[in-house]
């Protein structure tokens, strides 16, 4: 597919290889709504993927949404400095 997703696997990849950094919650936010970009982003261990709405309001919206999740509803670990 097109789009962001195609230009991430390798940060994606490189992020939860490192032992430092692999229990950051990452989110895919992209226009792509390929099923293989999908597939690719979960496969590397995203946290979740989010096709990006196209107008500006919809897409704050869904970053206020994403923010609130892990903000506030998701457990995360505490992190401590390496």
């Amino acid at each position: 597919g097109a789009g962001a997703a195609k230009v991430s696997p390798s940060l994606l990849a490189e992020l939860k290889s490192d032992p430092d950094l692999r229990a950051i919650p990452v989110v895919v936010l992209t226009t792509s709504q390929a099923d293989e970009d999908i597939l690719r982003s979960y496969s590397l261990h995203a946290n979740a993927y989010v096709s990006k709405p196209v107008e500006a309001g919809d897409f704050m919206s869904v970053v206020r949404q994403i923010d609130d999740f892990f903000g506030s509803v998701a457990e995360l670990p505490r992190w401590r400095a390496p």
